[in-house]
């Protein structure tokens, strides 16, 4: 600011006056400070003139699993959009399921004073944000919940949306359905499992447990559990493509239901059938819980639960 002052011939208070719109400065001198803030590529700091004020940063905390993943990207979009509409900015960084980066990330993140948190949680364990939302912090928790500490969470139907898929492929004549899961250790993998369980009570069909395998997967273990079914039904888009480059090249496939929809889906052959968690909805949600926790709202903290929804395709369509 004291170059900007020198360059234009005048005061820091008057490039201050100029910086923060106020009014009392002449335009031949305003346009003098612009043209020097122009030249020189000066930038205010917003963060810091906003803690000086005791007001908001203008800015939101995402923590999420991997921002690679397109359903998490999807999901960040859609908070960014609501964030948008309040004048904020979202900041985000990717856990990869690890509760010590979970940590560290939204520790971080109050430490630079965000006004809110959305947390996609890797642990379960989340009292060290205690004394955060103790004194004010709004955290809302998305895709699933949280552990030691009472606070808005936005999930999906992930049980619901595993029986559904095993219904589905019941109905086209499959009793030996092989259920390809995410670590034990995830929230959703555990619903997903609790539900295809469920699924497999409902149609009537034995729950085999050698027909289910949790993550880490690869291609030769998938290949393997699949030689002995003639459907399956997978955690999440990313076991999917595992299991379509474990069948890649061969000339008999299982039918298939995959967890979460992805990009192409819907132009391989057979077009992939899946359960859609919309992570648009889920980040929307999440989003607009947030905002209001920051426009005053004191009630207790909610739960919502989003439908899944099964969207035929093909590749869940074809017979034993």
């Amino acid at each position: 600011m004291n170059d900007v002052a020198r360059l234009a011939g005048v005061s820091i208070k008057t490039v201050s006056r100029v910086v923060n719109a106020e009014p009392g400065v002449h335009a031949d001198t305003a346009e003098r400070v612009l043209a020097a803030i122009e030249r020189l590529g000066f930038r205010r700091n917003v963060g810091a003139l906003n803690l000086r004020r005791g007001s908001s940063t203008g800015t939101i905390g995402l923590v999420l699993e991997d921002v690679a993943n397109p359903f998490f990207s999807g999901l960040t979009r859609a908070a960014e959009k609501v964030a948008r509409r309040f004048g904020r900015q979202v900041l985000t960084g990717s856990s990869d399921e690890d509760p010590g980066r979970e940590r560290e990330l939204a520790l971080e993140f109050c430490a630079r004073r965000v006004d809110g948190l959305i947390i996609i949680p890797a642990g379960r364990r989340h009292g060290y944000l205690t004394p955060e939302i103790a004194s004010g912090m709004p955290v809302v928790f998305a895709d699933r919940p949280p552990g030691d500490v009472a606070a808005d969470t936005v999930l999906v139907d992930n049980g619901g949306g595993a029986a559904t898929a095993v219904a589905h492929l019941a109905a086209h004549g499959h009793s030996r359905i092989a259920f390809l899961g995410d670590a034990p250790s995830i929230f959703t993998a555990c619903e997903r499992l609790t539900g295809f369980r469920e699924g497999c009570a409902r149609a009537g069909i034995p729950f085999d447990e050698r027909l289910v395998a949790m993550g880490p997967h690869t291609e030769r273990s998938v290949a393997a559990l699949l030689a002995r079914a003639t459907a399956v039904v997978t955690g999440n888009n990313r076991i999917t493509v595992l299991v379509l480059r474990a069948l890649a090249g061969g000339t008999w496939r299982p039918a298939l239901v995959g967890f979460d929809d992805f990009e192409l889906a819907d132009l391989l052959d057979p077009p992939v059938t899946v359960v859609s968690l919309d992570p648009a909805e889920l980040g929307n949600a999440a989003a607009e819980l947030l905002f209001r926790r920051l426009d005053g709202d004191r009630e207790p903290p909610r739960r919502i639960v989003l439908p899944a929804r099964l969207i035929p395709r093909g590749s869940g369509e074809t017979p034993p």
